[in-house]
């Protein structure tokens, strides 16, 4: 494949890799068709509504906290050029590298599908993630309002619901985050691998800039909101220099706790990766990508549960003992939140909270 001489400023991916599931090989050696065309304005994003019959995934993997997840977009405009959820892009049709930061799907009646489960005597009560593999607060979530909808019935039901996000949109829906936070149904994990934005512009060109991430994360622990960070991923030589300080201002702002996830790179993401670590730093991409293999037995993805999030090897161990050494100074009294599900059953069924 013939490579761009010059990273594309606001994508991730830079090429679109072939969707395993086509009979039919692509053209994928420029995607952005011509060389002089202004790179903010090509690929332009495209939206489709779709209407899935069911709303809520079975959480298989046993290394994932929770029993369900809830996303209300397919594919994401933040384009983190690391992102494990980009093959999953390919059972719709698409490429998992530009197209899923460009072809995203709306799922309008999420809702309804929602309060329909919610509402069954058939459904017990478990936390439910939003979102899991696509943020709920990506920025077409401005114009759609359907996570806002989606916790305006986690309130009505009073169900518990942990969101995990990088973007500063969350604030517009602090007023129904305080109400499931008053009575323990709400749990915020607030991603963030840097605090250098000039990192963050390249490996998350549509997030978040990591100063309002940061206030994003301050707001949110005024208002009483429990908060953890998620340093995810950690990429050798990109930016696990920065774990110490890292940890040191969450902690300031009053996160419960920090954890780490070191960089995998899952199916297409490899190749996707691969063509933009040799763009945006040229001068050590190979270095970059023998220390990933490094932590995957020579790889650069391990799919082994339990393995493949922590990591093998002396440079996951540095990153954990780094990250151990960082809570152990900055965060002493770690907290873990335990949210009620009792609330449920006594607001669908009000016979029970009569009885008690």
């Amino acid at each position: 494949m013939r490579q761009l001489p010059v990273l594309i400023k606001g994508r991730g991916a830079q090429i679109n890799p072939d969707n395993p599931f086509d009979s039919v090989t692509k053209d994928t050696e420029n995607v952005f068709y011509h060389p002089d065309d202004d790179p903010m304005s090509l690929p332009q994003t495209k939206f489709q509504e779709v209407k899935p019959k069911s709303i809520l995934n079975k959480v298989e993997s046993p290394d994932v906290p929770g029993q369900w997840s809830l996303n209300p977009y397919q594919g994401c405009e933040h384009g983190c050029v690391y992102c494990y959820a980009r093959n999953s892009h390919s059972f719709w049709g698409f490429s998992a590298g530009v197209d899923f930061e460009s072809q995203i799907m709306i799922k309008r009646n999420a809702p309804d599908l929602l309060r329909r489960r919610l509402s069954s005597h058939k459904w017990e009560a478990s936390p439910i993630m939003l979102s899991g593999n696509t943020d709920c607060y990506q920025p077409v979530e401005r114009k759609e309002g359907i996570t806002r909808k989606l916790l305006e019935i986690f309130w009505e039901f009073r169900h518990p619901v942990t969101i995990v996000t990088k973007n500063q949109l969350i604030l517009r829906d602090l007023d129904i985050l305080e109400k499931l936070a008053s009575e323990n149904l709400v749990q915020v994990d607030v991603s963030i691998n840097t605090l250098e934005d000039n990192i963050r512009k390249k490996l998350e060109p549509r997030t978040s800039s990591i100063p309002n991430r940061l206030n994003t994360v301050r707001e949110l622990c005024k208002a009483g909101i429990p908060v953890n960070g998620l340093a995810a991923p950690i990429i050798p030589s990109i930016n696990d220099h920065g774990i110490m300080p890292l940890v040191k201002k969450l902690a300031e702002l009053g996160v419960q706790d920090v954890n780490a996830i070191v960089v995998r790179l899952n199916g297409a993401v490899a190749e996707i990766f691969g063509d933009w670590v040799h763009k945006a730093y040229p001068d050590r991409a190979t270095k970059v990508l023998h220390k990933i293999e490094s932590m995957h037995y020579g790889k650069l993805n391990n799919s082994q549960f339990g393995d493949r999030m922590k990591g093998s090897g002396r440079i996951a161990e540095m990153i954990h003992q780094q990250m151990d050494l960082a809570k152990r100074l900055y965060l002493p009294k770690k907290k873990k939140v335990k949210l009620n599900t009792e609330l449920y059953y006594k607001t669908r069924d009000p016979q029970i909270s009569l009885a008690l």
